[in-house]
């Protein structure tokens, strides 16, 4: 069992969080009342990032102090949404948020994940009809095969996970969000993730 805090009780943290604790984790999910971010970030060994991507840095960035040491799971996209609320373009052109949480946070272990597929997916990648793919980015070993061991209580199998290497891998899997958009007005709102196949 591990601690876990999920910054964001949206679609994507209340998933994650309902599943992480029915893998028998302790979660601990933030809202947005005062405090409740940092007393979140305290507690948890590991904090996921679940907050919309384009208030993401300045969000954490408020809690340097309570994420010094700790593990960060970045599932956010950092975009500029278009007139109908989808991705119209990535707010850190030629970076990524992965990067950027990293560098303002160097006393923490950011490990990007999860973010190349509808959120359903992140919990059930068993309900596609093939194999998806989750990519890990990340400059610590031991906190990315922490968060591998997390993926693998999702249902993710070890084979669908990709270590693609250090955090600035992150730019490369924060730009598949340009597809998002596309993918939502050819087919639907349905789940999908990016796979590679082999």
């Amino acid at each position: 069992m591990t601690m876990i805090a999920v910054l964001g009780n949206g679609r994507v943290g209340g998933s994650l969080s309902a599943a992480l604790t029915r893998a028998g984790h302790e979660v601990t999910v933030a809202d947005r009342s005062p405090g409740a971010a940092a007393d979140a970030a305290r507690t948890g060994q590991i904090v996921i990032n679940a907050t919309p991507g384009a208030g993401s840095l300045e969000r954490l960035l408020a809690l340097r102090e309570e994420l010094e040491g700790k593990i960060l799971v970045d599932v956010s996209n950092a975009t500029v949404d278009g007139p109908d609320g989808l991705p119209a373009n990535l707010l850190y052109t030629g970076s990524s948020l992965g990067e950027q949480l990293q560098v303002a946070l160097p006393g923490t272990h950011v490990v990007k994940t999860l973010n190349t597929m509808l959120y359903t997916v992140m919990t059930a990648p068993t309900a596609l009809v093939q194999s998806p793919t989750a990519f890990l980015s990340g400059e610590d070993p031991e906190a990315k095969q922490a968060v591998r061991g997390l993926l693998e209580d999702l249902g993710w199998h070890r084979e669908w996970i990709t270590d693609l290497g250090g955090i600035e891998t992150a730019q490369a899997v924060e730009a598949a969000i340009l597809f998002v958009p596309h993918v939502i007005r050819s087919t639907g709102f349905a789940p999908f993730a990016i796979s590679i196949a082999r």
